[in-house]
């Protein structure tokens, strides 16, 4: 008789290291709807971990109740970035405490030009990131500094959000479907990017629907099954595991 695979011995293992972000037993809500349910988890600094499942998940949830958005409402659980609670944070607050999202509809500010979009959001004096670095990080954004962010390429405007969200010398990176409708070349630069600031230092969580990608990407992977944690584990132990593959993320 075919039996339902236990992955479950894999979830929210227990961390030897201290975690940058931790995440207790989060419970999180749509009006009625019961989304995220008691998830937990670690990061450890300078990781990126991918947070994989269907759609439906959780995953944006997940993400978007880190950033204290307020919508979802998060009613249970507590969220601690780099020492510091962020469970009862405004969004804006816990920006402030370093936390960046890239949200997947990316959000550029129309009427103003790409250096405009990154002077907005930056920290002055800037402690880790000039627009300089921006640059040298982003060449196509340095070429099309003077041009209005909103009618860049859908991969330029995905390069300017990450640099909005650096501009502000944050420590946590959330990126949402960064790679969404994108062009596999762009992808490879956009892919090639996010190496570039991991070796710096940056810690990310990246929701993405192109599991393979992200997984090639990532130290570790989250995989949400209707809003609870099936598995947590190394990016290789999935990309080898063909079974938990097929299971849950339909690869």
């Amino acid at each position: 008789m075919n039996t339902r695979p236990d992955f479950s011995r894999h979830a929210n293992r227990a961390e030897t290291a201290p975690a940058f972000l931790s995440v207790w037993d989060m419970h999180s809500y749509y009006g009625e709807s019961y989304i995220v349910q008691g998830v937990s988890f670690n990061v450890h600094e300078g990781e990126i971990v991918a947070l994989l499942g269907r759609n439906g998940a959780g995953k944006t949830t997940t993400l978007r109740s880190i950033a204290r958005l307020g919508d979802p409402q998060v009613q249970h659980g507590e969220i601690w970035l780099d020492h510091q609670p962020l469970h009862n944070m405004k969004s804006h607050e816990a920006a402030v405490a370093g936390l960046g999202l890239v949200p997947e509809d990316r959000r550029i500010i129309a009427g103003l030009t790409v250096e405009e979009n990154l002077q907005l959001a930056q920290i002055m004096p800037p402690v880790g990131w000039s627009l300089e670095r921006l640059y040298e990080l982003f060449p196509r954004l340095g070429e099309r500094r003077k041009q209005e962010g909103v009618t860049l390429s859908g991969g330029e405007q995905q390069m300017l959000a990450i640099a909005r969200a650096l501009a502000r010398d944050i420590k946590l990176l959330l990126l949402d479907e960064p790679y969404e409708g994108l062009a596999p070349v762009i992808v490879d630069e956009i892919e090639k990017t996010l190496r570039i600031i991991k070796e710096q230092g940056m810690t990310t969580i990246l929701v993405e629907q192109n599991a393979v990608r992200a997984l090639q990407l990532a130290d570790r992977a989250i995989i949400l099954d209707t809003g609870s944690i099936v598995f947590d584990g190394t990016a290789a132990e999935v990309l080898e595991n063909e079974e938990l593959r097929a299971e849950y993320l339909a690869i």
